[in-house]
């Protein structure tokens, strides 16, 4: 019986901890996806508990929580402290064994704060207490944890309003670690609600300096916005969609649609569904322009328990996998653009794993040779960005396309430890191609091709894909 958690945890071949600890070990974190709090990344904020760093913001836990009949006061409330929070996501623990959130939190433990007790009610005060003591620390501040698991580049996730005073504070100030911003326009699709979608095209009107009047205007107050975010570093954008959108549509169709929502009427589901289809083909037009990467998390179906997202509002915990048949649409919309000959480094990403086979095979039908790895299927995000997910998706890539050129993990968080999210995907990157090697698949012959192949999943492939 193997110890839990011990230097050859998820390697369980020679192979497999060779490849690991040789070679995916040392690569730095490229983390070119996640929600961090830029403002922090700035102040370089020191944070005044485990539950702040550890509990908050972070549904994955909540849920968890609140399956195991914990009160949302513990989860997501104002009116407890940090310590009773703590004690009931101490509780939870012991039964979320076979959850990757057993793994995740020990992995955390482990690699942040050097504790390798297992969590649970009984060892609860003094794992809290000992972890509180070390983030008083200097070293365990947000620049810190950076430093701690050796990240070189972090792509946060930014609406063409935000000022990016952060980063530009944050690049001023010489901290080593580069944080660029990426792209994520959503809002200026979002078309539901005439009056919100109103005040948002006012909030970009005034930050860009363009007066908004009709479409051209809010697309120029865009573009003034997106040359701004490249003055900063931006080379990715990321589109957060429920399905892909290609419908077709004439420049007076949505020239009349945005006059009509901007007026404050609502509209129909056809002109919602047309306007995004431009919005979407825009978008992309103007990353290729600048040479960017542009990234689509599709899948989500999202707030689905009303009373909650009243009260809580988005992102706490109530969003699940979608059913949707985009195949046909996001091919559409793919083929658009390479016909136009405006079609840059894309990235796809599904939610719902009965996909994992369609977008390894749309991805090789706009391959065109400019470089490697133009089209990405993209890491097992949000529900499955843990072992079997991302098994799952490395499988399906490695039969219909090329595992060698894939761009690798990221963390997709607003947490400053989940870095460890890197060293769980290398670890099964590892355990995968170590066994081919075990059992012959894979020639024993070609280690050298084999490590380097490690080393470019980990790092390399990203650092060249992103022009970082």
């Amino acid at each position: 019986m193997k110890n839990f958690m011990d230097e050859n945890f998820l390697l369980q071949t020679e192979t497999a901890q060779k490849l690991y600890h040789e070679h995916a070990a040392k690569m730095p974190i490229i983390d070119y996806h996640c929600h961090l709090i830029p403002k922090m990344v700035a102040d370089d904020y020191q944070f005044r508990s485990l539950t702040e760093i550890w509990l908050g913001g972070d549904h994955y836990k909540w849920r968890a929580m609140r399956t195991n009949g914990v009160d949302e006061r513990y989860c997501t409330g104002t009116d407890t402290t940090d310590w009773e929070k703590f004690e009931k996501w101490a509780e939870t623990v012991p039964y979320t064994m076979r959850n990757p959130l057993y793994h995740w939190t020990h992995l955390e433990l482990k690699t942040a704060f050097g504790i390798t007790k297992t969590l649970n009610p009984q060892t609860a005060r003094e794992i809290y207490d000992e972890c509180n003591e070390k983030l008083r620390q200097p070293e365990y501040s947000a620049r810190g944890m950076m430093r701690r698991y050796h990240v070189e580049t972090v792509c946060t996730t930014d609406d063409p309003v935000d000022s990016l005073e952060y980063h530009i504070k944050t690049r001023e100030s010489g901290f080593e670690i580069k944080m660029l911003p990426a792209w994520r326009p959503d809002k200026a699709m979002a078309v539901e609600v005439p009056a919100d979608f109103r005040a948002y095209v006012e909030r970009l009107s005034e930050v860009s300096g363009v007066t908004i009047s009709g479409f051209s205007d809010m697309i120029d107050a865009l573009r003034r916005r997106h040359d701004f975010f490249a003055e900063q570093g931006c080379r990715l954008s990321d589109h957060g969609i429920e399905e892909f959108y290609a419908e077709d549509y004439t420049d007076a169709e949505i020239n009349a649609i945005f006059n009509k929502v901007y007026g404050g009427k609502e509209l129909t589901q056809e002109e919602i569904l047309k306007f995004k289809s431009a919005m979407l083909v825009i978008f992309a037009e103007m990353d290729w322009e600048k040479g960017w990467a542009q990234q689509y998390h599709y899948g989500a179906i999202r707030n689905n328990n009303t009373k909650m997202f009243k009260l809580l509002g988005p992102d706490t915990g109530f969003d699940s996998i979608g059913e949707f048949a985009t195949a046909k649409k996001m091919a559409k919309f793919l083929d658009r653009l390479n016909t136009e000959g405006k079609l840059t480094k894309t990235i796809l990403y599904n939610l719902n794993p009965c996909a994992n086979e369609v977008i390894a095979t749309m991805l090789g039908n706009f391959q065109d040779g400019t470089c490697p790895g133009k089209i990405q299927f993209g890491s097992g995000w949000w529900f499955l960005d843990q072992k079997d997910g991302m098994e799952k998706q490395m499988n399906a890539l490695s039969l219909l396309g090329l595992l060698s050129r894939f761009v690798g993990m990221l963390t997709d968080s607003r947490s400053f430890l989940s870095y460890p999210r890197h060293e769980y995907f290398r670890r099964t990157l590892c355990n995968l191609v170590g066994r081919d090697v075990e059992n012959g698949e894979i020639p024993a012959s070609e280690m050298a091709r084999v490590n380097q192949m490690i080393e470019d999943i980990s790092y390399n492939n990203a650092k060249n894909y992103f022009n970082f």
